[in-house]
C-alpha cells in the first residue's frame, strides 16, 4: 500500500487516494480509503488527518449507496496483513456471494447481482463532485 502498482485510482488528495479492489472473489462493490503516508493506527495521525481519512471513508460509502443501491455498506479498518492505515467500504447485496457473513467468510453460492455498467467510473466523478449527490 505504501507503493500504489496496478490500482484502480478513483480519487486522491495529498494525504490519501481511493481505489477500487477488483481482486477479491465474489465480491463485486470493494473500495478502499488509503493514507498516503505509512501510519498503522487511526490514533497515530492528527485530529485533522483522522477528520479528513473519515470524511473520505463518508464520502466513498454515500457514493456507493448512491450508485450501486446495496442492502448494506461495510466499513472495516483492519490491516493485520498490512500494517498501513486503510478502511475498505463494501457494497453488499442479499444476492452476493457470502451474504450475509463476512466478505472473508467461504462464500455460499454465485454472486448474482449485476452492477450498474460503469460503476467505477460514476464513482469517480460522485467523489471529484461532477455527479450530484443525491
Amino acid at each position: 500500500m505504501c507503493h500504489p502498482a496496478k490500482e484502480t485510482l478513483l480519487w486522491q488528495t495529498p494525504k490519501l487516494r481511493v481505489i477500487a479492489v477488483n481482486d477479491e472473489p465474489g465480491v463485486p462493490a470493494f473500495c478502499r480509503v488509503i493514507w498516503q503516508e505509512h501510519i498503522a493506527e487511526m490514533t497515530d495521525l492528527l485530529p485533522a488527518e483522522r477528520q479528513e481519512l473519515m470524511e473520505a471513508v463518508f464520502k466513498v460509502e454515500a457514493g456507493m449507496r448512491h450508485i450501486l443501491r446495496p442492502s448494506k455498506i461495510n466499513l472495516a479498518s483492519l490491516g493485520n496483513m498490512v500494517p498501513h492505515l486503510h478502511w475498505h467500504i463494501i457494497a453488499r447485496f442479499e444476492d452476493d456471494a457470502h451474504f450475509p457473513a463476512p466478505i472473508w467468510a467461504a462464500p455460499k453460492h454465485t454472486h448474482t447481482h449485476p452492477l450498474p455498467d460503469g460503476w467505477q467510473q460514476k464513482l469517480a466523478a460522485y467523489l471529484r463532485g461532477q455527479m450530484p449527490n443525491g
